[in-house]
């Protein structure tokens, strides 16, 4: 008892990294599952005060872990780095979940002009970070030429958050879905609401219209309780049912 009470030894005790159970549930089950308790005591203790909730309120940031955390991709691309927000969410849950993954954020050059063009400030939160790099040009392009370059094996997580336009948006997604099977899409920005409120409905038509042709392979997750919006979609592979999840 004397031992354990023992200044020193506490502080030893604090040194120890805790154990992070995984947070997968019933993974051979039909559908994607998660222990969201533990995602969300992740989010609230450690995450948000590295990220905070804009451009990604909880619900984003917990899909977001929740992709990650379930599917454990090797390499993850995604695109619209700006400041770097994303790209933090994915690190710090790789992390913090022990999951030994690349990530490649890409974003457009300088000398290319967009209303969210973050100029200097591109990628300031992830600098420096072991297994992030940071890249220019075109975010499905870079993204393809990177993957045919590893050796070995690939579970590809793609994070699209660039031109929201559904040309652009639909473009990625076929390109995606027809060059890398299997391969897990989070897509950002994908409220959908009536022409009324005249919001950007492009990146929901996109997943619309895609998924008419390509559907009966994938199911989704979709979180439509306002904007931004964000849509996780994976491959059924041995899952007997499909279709659409929305919350």
């Amino acid at each position: 008892m004397q031992f354990a009470a023992n200044p020193m030894f506490k502080k030893i005790l604090q040194l120890i990294p805790k154990r992070v159970q995984d947070p997968t549930r019933n993974p051979s089950c039909a559908v994607f599952e998660v222990d969201n308790w533990s995602i969300s005591d992740f989010i609230v203790k450690k995450l948000i005060s590295k990220v905070g909730v804009h451009p990604f309120p909880l619900s984003e940031l917990s899909l977001m872990v929740s992709a990650l955390a379930y599917f454990k991709p090797t390499h993850l691309f995604e695109w619209g780095t700006n400041i770097g927000k994303s790209a933090r969410v994915f690190y710090e849950a790789a992390k913090h979940y022990r999951i030994v993954t690349q990530i490649h954020s890409i974003d457009l050059p300088d000398d290319i002009e967009h209303v969210e063009h973050p100029g200097g400030h591109r990628g300031k939160l992830v600098r420096g970070l072991q297994g992030v790099t940071l890249h220019l040009g075109d975010g499905l392009q870079t993204s393809l030429t990177l993957l045919k370059e590893i050796n070995g094996v690939a579970r590809p997580l793609f994070f699209l958050d660039g031109d929201h336009s559904y040309s652009s948006v639909k473009r990625e997604l076929e390109a995606i879905i027809k060059q890398v099977p299997g391969a897990i899409i989070l897509v950002h920005d994908t409220f959908y609401q009536s022409a009324d409120a005249q919001y950007n409905i492009g990146p929901y038509r996109a997943i619309a219209d895609t998924m008419d042709v390509y559907g009966k392979a994938y199911r989704q997750i979709v979180l439509n309780t306002g904007l931004p919006g964000m849509t996780l979609i994976y491959p059924k592979s041995h899952m007997h049912d499909h279709g659409v999840d929305e919350l």
